[in-house]
């Protein structure tokens, strides 16, 4: 098999990227070891920044996403007595739009079997190879048990953080790993009633952090801060409405309930490894970082970091130029950092550590979000997404 680039991985950033290149003449392969419907079903995140709808549908994959998601003008901020609105048009001029990464994924997949490159499914025993050479390939075995392997121009590692194309990177370079793990996890549900608000709440509780999203407007996403070593199966779905309706509480309001139709622990860590590039192999999306969700950046990260790499690779292999391949190798850092930063500034103002002095830095700090318009501007403004190039 040939092609020019050798995608590795079918989630939100290979299948974007894959598309990308498509418009601009590139021809790519997409390997996922994984099947159609495990993929199609993964919950992930559900806020888009407006630069990732604006990148879907100049894509042409943005008309169910028109259709069905649903914009948000700001989010809410709580702690005990207080439920303070942030209007991000009016702070920072820009929006955000609720649209699960698993509707986005759907979108892209369907695009990409409708006459688009190649999506080969469940494959399996993927290796890089020679990628310090301009001559790549990657080995696999297809889902027929076939060995095969596919000669690229460039291989493009967007499989996660347990893929194989990250290790390839950090094994042939002076990479740098960074990582913290936090003491708390999020236990996330979907549950079928309308949600009891019009946009998000992040609420600070003694007891914990606790989030009201949705999917969509008869589909609530909810999260309550448990500790890490929780066992999902000593959650009832009682006692999770129970948590929930605590933290939530407020005079004149009241949380509508429902039944849960999926729930699950979600560990939280933040992760970057540098560099994002090794010879002809490239990383994107969470094969190069991982933030916690509590900023909404994981799948926004992503689409960034494939546009600017498709950017850079037309400009490799339609035009010959090196320039902005040679500048991948740390360009995306900068912006990957400052979304770093913003998800762990979140995260460190919402959650309870159970430090009684930690507690009242973070009322402080939510007292002068809410009572600051610059305070409150900085926060809109990293939200709903900051330029490429940061």
């Amino acid at each position: 098999m040939r092609t020019q680039v050798g995608i590795i991985g079918a989630g939100p950033a290979g299948l974007l990227l894959s598309r990308l290149l498509q418009l601009q003449g590139i021809d790519t392969v997409v390997l996922e070891n994984r099947s159609r419907d495990y993929v199609e079903a993964r919950i992930r995140a559900g806020i888009l920044e407006q630069h990732t709808v604006s990148t879907l549908i100049d894509a042409g994959v943005g008309d169910r996403l028109q259709r069905e998601g649903l914009p948000h003008d700001g989010i809410f901020l709580q702690y005990p007595g207080t439920r303070h609105h942030l209007d991000f048009p009016e702070l920072c001029g820009r929006k955000v739009w609720v649209y699960g990464q698993t509707e986005v994924t759907k979108d892209l997949i369907s695009a990409q079997l409708a006459g688009g490159p190649p999506l080969l499914f469940e494959v399996s025993d993927v290796t890089p190879e020679d990628v310090d050479t301009d001559h790549p390939r990657i080995r696999f075995t297809d889902a027929d048990g076939v060995s095969q392997v596919l000669e690229c121009d460039v291989i493009a590692g967007t499989d996660g953080f347990h893929g194989v194309s990250r290790p390839v990177v950090t094994a042939g370079t002076s990479g740098l790993l960074w990582e913290r793990t936090y003491p708390y996890a999020w236990l996330g549900i979907l549950a079928d009633v309308a949600p009891s608000e019009d946009e998000l709440v992040y609420a600070w509780h003694p007891d914990g952090f606790a989030l009201l999203s949705m999917r969509s407007p008869s589909v609530s996403r909810l999260y309550l801060q448990v500790d890490p070593d929780e066992k999902i199966e000593d959650w009832s779905d009682d006692r999770i409405w129970d948590g929930l309706s605590t933290r939530f509480a407020l005079d004149g309001w009241e949380l509508e309930t429902g039944p849960v139709t999926e729930k699950s622990i979600l560990p939280m860590r933040s992760f970057v490894s540098a560099p994002m590039r090794r010879g002809r192999l490239f990383l994107a999306g969470d094969a190069a970082h991982i933030v916690p969700p509590t900023g909404a950046k994981g799948l926004n990260l992503a689409v960034a970091d494939v546009t600017l790499l498709a950017t850079a690779l037309v400009r490799l292999l339609a035009e010959k130029q090196t320039d902005l391949v040679d500048s991948y190798r740390g360009r995306p850092l900068a912006r990957v950092w400052r979304c770093t930063h913003f998800s762990w500034w979140m995260t460190s103002m919402l959650h309870r550590s159970g430090d009684d002095f930690d507690a009242e830095l973070q009322l402080s700090q939510l007292r002068r979000v809410c009572s600051s318009e610059a305070a409150a501007r900085e926060l809109a403004e990293n939200y709903t997404g900051l330029p490429l190039d940061v």
